[in-house]
């Protein structure tokens, strides 16, 4: 009509293909909850799907043992009989074993003597009081009383010196070795030297042997 085209209300629309971008991206999100699950198995596989191997061992461990001994009283230790009336060049002989009672060998042994409260001029006059001094003997020393006499080797373990000391190294001892036993004589000497201010005087002496165990070594 009057030659115009004739007009629709409403106008005509297009139609967009929504349809294939909807199934696009529902695709995208399905292959992204595939992959997550797949990724979770493998997981689960690792935790619970894993080797083992143990083994074990068990180790003792005995502590070594220090031990010196003195011989019991009577021929075996002399130390403890009492010495009377002697005077300025007398000698007194006594004998003792020394044994290694522990189980393992030893580095040293010292001597230290005491007088403690019974000191007098014998034991503190360095000089003119009195001297001791100790020897070693291959074998058990020989005699029924002093002086004693040694059939086998003969060593010097402790050179003359005051009758008091600390900590004096004992030389010459088989008993640094485990269950080895040292025959000693222990000499007390009375210089000559001491004069009239030693009359009457009286001491008693304590003796204290004390072993240190080996050098320590990696087994």
């Amino acid at each position: 009509m009057n030659g115009r085209p004739v007009s629709r209300w409403p106008p005509e629309r297009k139609l967009i293909p929504m349809a294939i971008s909807l199934k696009t991206t529902s695709g995208k999100i399905l292959a992204s909850v595939a992959l997550v699950g797949t990724a979770a198995a493998v997981a689960g596989m690792g935790t619970y799907g894993a080797f083992t191997s143990s083994t074990s061992a068990s180790q003792a461990v005995t502590a070594g043992t220090v031990a010196i001994a003195l011989g019991a009283p009577g021929p075996a230790n002399t130390l403890n009989v009492p010495i009377a009336g002697m005077l300025p060049g007398d000698k007194v002989e006594k004998l003792v074993t020394l044994a290694n009672t522990g189980n393992s060998d030893l580095n040293n042994v010292t001597l230290t003597t005491s007088a403690g409260a019974t000191a007098s001029l014998l034991t503190t006059d360095a000089t003119n009081g009195l001297q001791l001094t100790i020897e070693n003997c291959s074998v058990a020393w020989t005699g029924a009383t002093a002086p004693y006499n040694c059939a086998g080797t003969r060593s010097t373990v402790l050179a003359s010196g005051p009758v008091i000391a600390a900590n004096k190294a004992l030389n010459n001892l088989t008993s640094l070795t485990s269950a080895k036993t040292d025959n000693l004589k222990i000499t007390t000497a009375f210089p000559t030297t001491a004069d009239n201010t030693f009359q009457g005087a009286t001491s008693t002496i304590a003796f204290a042997f004390t072993g240190t165990q080996r050098t320590e070594t990696t087994k």
